[in-house]
C-alpha cells in the first residue's frame, strides 16, 4: 500500500498482484519475480506476491526445486502469500477470487503445464473480457521462455490458450517476441531483462600463473552446450575447466563421461549440485573466464553476472549474448555448434596475457537503470484501459537494438494506450512550491515529500529528491502544459530521482537517460535544434559547479522557444569544483541570460535572503567546530575531528525559460 493509504482514482499508485515463484524456490525466474516485487513497491505501488506452496510435480523438474539449506538467493519480499498448490485446483480459484480488486495481475510464466492453474487464477479474478471493458484487473504475462528449451507435446497449445486470454505479454528478446506473436499474443512488448544477480558483491580476484581457468556455472542441460566445450578442449591442452551446477538427466551423464576422459581428467573438475548464492563470489574470483557455449538461448543474466565479478565471457552468438559481449574487447563470441570456431577461441584464451587483456576491459553492469525502464514499461501496461494498442492483424514490432530506439518505442507504446492518469492541475500545488527555490532546511524537504503523497504521486523515499522533483513538475504544469500532456520531456536526473515516475503518473511520457561523464541528453539523443519542450536534471543527479555551464549551453539550442530547463545545483563555499557560492551563482545566471535562458523566479528576493541566512548559519557552524577542535587540541583529548563545514549548505532548484 502506498504511504498515503490510497490507491483509488485519485492516486497514481496501482494495486498489483504478481503471481509467480519466489523463495524457497531457486533459480533466475524466482529471483526476478522477487526483485520485481521489490522494485514495484519501491515505485510506490501496492504489491502482493502470490506464490506457491507446491509449484509443480517432480517429474516436470528433475532437479531440486528448493534452495538447499534454506538461505534465500535474494531478499524475500515481505508481502508474500503462498496460497497456490499445483495439486489443489481449489486453491487456484479461491486465490483468484481474492484478486478481483487488483488493478492488474502479473503472471510470471514458468512452464507450459502450469498454464491451467494460471488461467484458473485469472478467470476467477475476472480478467479477460471483463478487463478489456474496464470491469476487471488488467492481465500481464512475463514469459522468460515462451516455450521450454526442451519442448514437449502440447506446449504450444498451452501457450496459445494463455496468450489469447491476457491483455499483454512481456518478453526479453527479439526471438521470443516473434514466437509469442506466432502463438496468438496480440500485444507483445520486449523489454531488456533487468539484472537480478545472486551472490552479492565481488571479492578480490585470485591471481594465478598457471593455465587459464574456465568456469561453466549453473544447471547442466543439453541446450547449454557444456559437452561441446569439453569436446573442443580435447584440442587445447593448456586450459583448466570447473563445471559447477546440477547435472540433469542424459546431459549430466554425458558431461560426466566426457570429463572422465583421460585426456581431460586432470584438467576438469566437476562439482555436481546447486551452487548457493553465498558461494558465487568466491567461485568467480578463482577463475579467469566464464563460458556460455549454448546451443540456443533466449535472455540470460550470466553475462551480467560475469561482468559484476570482473570476468570476460566466452559465449556463442545466441539469445542476448551477442548484444552483451563486446567481441575481442571483454569476451569472445563464436557461432553456435561450430567446433572449429570454438577451438580457435579456446586457443586464444589459452594465451594468459590475452585472457588478462580481456579481463582488464570488463566493466561492471548498471544494476539500477534497467530496472527503472522495466518498471516503467510494466506500469504503462498495468495502468492501460484500452485494448486498442495494436491491430491484431499486425505482427508485434521488434525494436531495434539501440538505447534510443528502445526508449522511443517505450514512449510510443505508452502513448498509444489510454491510461488512468492522475488529474493534477497547476492549482493543486500550493504557492510555496516554486519554480526556482532554495532548500536549506530538512523540514522543507519532508513537507514536499508529504505533499507528493497527498497528491497521490508514487512514493519517493528520498525527501530531497522529492523536493526537487515536485517543484519541477509544478513548473511544467504551470508553464509548459496545455492540459493535454504533450510536452516533450527529457529527464537527465537518473533513476534515483522520482521525477519521471511522477511525470508518467500525471500523463507525460518523459525519456529517461542515465548520463555518464560530461555528456548531455542533447549529445546522447542527437536531437535537432529547438526540438525539446523540457530538460530536467535534478538531485541526486543534478548539476555541479563544474558542468552547469555545459548543461546550460546545450539546452540553449535544444529547447523550443518557451521551453524549460530545470536543474538543481548545490550551494556552498568550501568545494568550488562541486558547489557554487552565492557570488558564483550570479555568474551562472548571467551566462544563462546571454544564451537566451531567463530565470523563472527572483534570486534577489526570497532566494537571496535564504542564501544569506544559510551562508551565515554555515559560517557559524564552522566557527563553532573550529573552536571546539582547538579546545580539544589544547586539552589533548580529541574526540574526533570535523573537517570544517559541509561542502554544501543548500540545494538550488533553478528553472530557466527559453526566449
Amino acid at each position: 500500500m502506498s504511504d498515503n493509504g490510497s490507491t483509488g482514482a485519485g492516486s497514481a499508485a496501482l494495486r498489483l498482484a504478481v503471481v509467480g515463484p519466489t523463495h524457497p524456490y531457486k533459480g533466475g525466474v524466482a529471483s526476478h519475480t522477487t526483485e520485481l516485487c521489490h522494485e514495484l513497491a519501491e515505485a510506490g505501488h501496492d504489491v502482493t506476491l502470490v506464490s506457491w506452496s507446491h509449484l509443480y510435480p517432480s517429474l516436470l523438474y528433475p532437479g531440486e526445486q528448493a534452495v538447499p539449506g534454506g538461505a534465500p538467493d535474494v531478499d524475500p519480499f515481505p508481502r508474500t502469500i503462498r496460497a497456490l498448490s499445483w495439486a489443489r485446483p481449489d486453491t487456484w480459484v479461491r486465490t483468484g477470487r481474492r484478486l478481483r480488486d487488483m488493478d492488474a495481475i502479473i503472471v510470471v510464466h514458468v512452464i507450459p503445464p502450469g498454464v491451467p492453474s494460471n488461467l484458473a487464477v485469472l478467470r476467477a479474478a475476472g480478467v479477460g473480457r471483463t478487463s478489456s471493458s474496464g470491469l476487471g484487473p488488467r492481465s500481464i504475462v512475463i514469459a522468460h521462455n515462451v516455450l521450454p528449451h526442451e519442448a514437449r507435446p502440447g506446449d504450444r497449445q498451452f501457450m496459445d490458450a494463455l496468450f489469447r486470454r491476457v491483455d499483454s505479454v512481456v518478453v526479453h528478446s527479439d526471438s521470443q517476441a516473434k514466437l509469442a506473436t506466432e502463438l496468438g499474443a496480440a500485444h507483445v512488448r520486449e523489454f531488456d531483462l533487468p539484472p537480478h544477480l545472486p551472490g552479492g558483491p565481488p571479492v578480490e580476484h585470485v591471481e594465478s600463473t598457471g593455465p587459464t581457468r574456465l568456469l561453466a556455472l549453473g544447471i547442466v542441460r543439453d541446450y547449454k552446450g557444456v559437452d561441446l566445450l569439453l569436446d573442443a578442449m580435447l584440442d587445447v591442452p593448456d586450459l583448466r575447466l570447473t563445471i559447477a551446477g546440477e547435472m540433469w538427466g542424459d546431459s549430466g551423464r554425458r558431461v560426466k563421461e566426457l570429463a572422465a576422459d583421460p585426456r581431460l581428467a586432470d584438467r576438469v573438475e566437476v562439482h555436481s549440485g546447486y551452487v548457493p548464492a553465498d558461494r558465487i563470489a568466491a567461485l568467480m574470483a578463482r577463475h579467469d573466464v566464464l563460458t556460455l557455449t549454448y546451443r540456443h538461448a533466449t535472455a540470460s543474466q550470466n553475462v551480467l553476472l560475469a561482468r559484476r565479478h570482473g570476468l570476460p565471457v566466452l559465449a556463442t552468438h545466441v539469445g542476448t549474448f551477442g548484444s552483451q559481449v563486446r567481441h575481442g574487447i571483454d569476451g569472445l563470441l563464436v557461432p553456435p555448434n561450430d567446433r572449429a570456431a570454438l577451438v580457435s577461441a579456446l586457443r586464444r584464451l589459452a594465451d594468459r596475457p590475452y585472457a588478462g587483456q580481456l579481463r582488464a576491459a570488463v566493466r561492471p553492469p548498471d544494476l539500477s537503470g534497467p530496472w527503472a525502464h522495466y518498471v516503467g514499461g510494466i506500469e504503462a501496461l498495468a495502468s492501460a484501459e484500452s485494448d486498442a494498442l495494436v491491430d491484431d492483424a499486425q505482427p508485434a514490432e521488434v525494436p531495434a537494438d539501440t538505447p534510443l530506439q528502445r526508449a522511443k518505442d517505450l514512449v510510443t507504446a505508452a502513448r498509444l494506450r489510454r491510461r488512468k492518469d492522475l488529474p493534477l492541475r497547476p492549482t493543486d500545488f500550493p504557492e510555496w512550491v516554486r519554480a526556482s527555490d532554495l532548500l536549506a532546511l530538512d523540514n522543507d524537504a519532508l513537507d514536499a515529500q508529504a505533499l507528493g503523497r497527498d497528491l497521490g504521486l508514487p512514493r519517493a523515499s528520498d525527501a530531497v529528491a522529492a523536493w526537487a522533483a515536485l517543484g519541477a513538475l509544478a513548473a511544467i504544469l504551470r508553464i509548459r502544459d496545455d492540459g493535454r500532456r504533450r510536452a516533450v520531456i527529457v529527464d537527465e536526473s537518473g533513476t534515483r530521482s522520482p521525477f519521471s515516475r511522477w511525470a508518467r503518473a500525471v500523463g507525460f511520457e518523459p525519456v529517461e537517460l542515465e548520463l555518464t561523464g560530461r555528456r548531455t541528453s542533447v549529445e546522447v539523443l542527437d536531437v535537432d535544434t529547438a526540438s525539446l519542450d523540457v530538460i530536467v536534471r535534478l538531485h541526486p543527479g543534478g548539476c555541479g559547479a563544474d558542468d552547469v555551464d555545459h548543461a546550460v549551453g546545450q539546452a540553449s539550442w535544444a529547447l523550443k522557444s518557451g521551453g524549460l530547463l530545470i536543474l538543481t545545483l548545490p550551494v556552498g563555499e568550501d568545494d568550488p569544483e562541486w558547489a557554487v557560492s552565492p557570488a558564483d551563482l550570479r555568474g551562472v545566471l548571467a551566462r544563462a541570460d546571454d544564451l537566451g535562458l531567463v530565470l523563472v523566479g527572483d534570486v534577489d528576493g526570497d532566494i537571496g535572503e535564504q542564501l544569506r541566512d544559510a551562508s551565515a548559519s554555515a559560517r557559524a557552524l564552522r566557527e563553532a567546530r573550529e573552536e571546539r577542535d582547538a579546545r580539544e587540541a589544547r586539552d589533548a583529548q580529541p574526540r574526533g575531528r570535523h573537517e570544517g563545514a559541509p561542502p554544501a549548505y543548500g540545494i538550488l532548484r533553478l528553472t530557466f525559460r527559453r526566449r
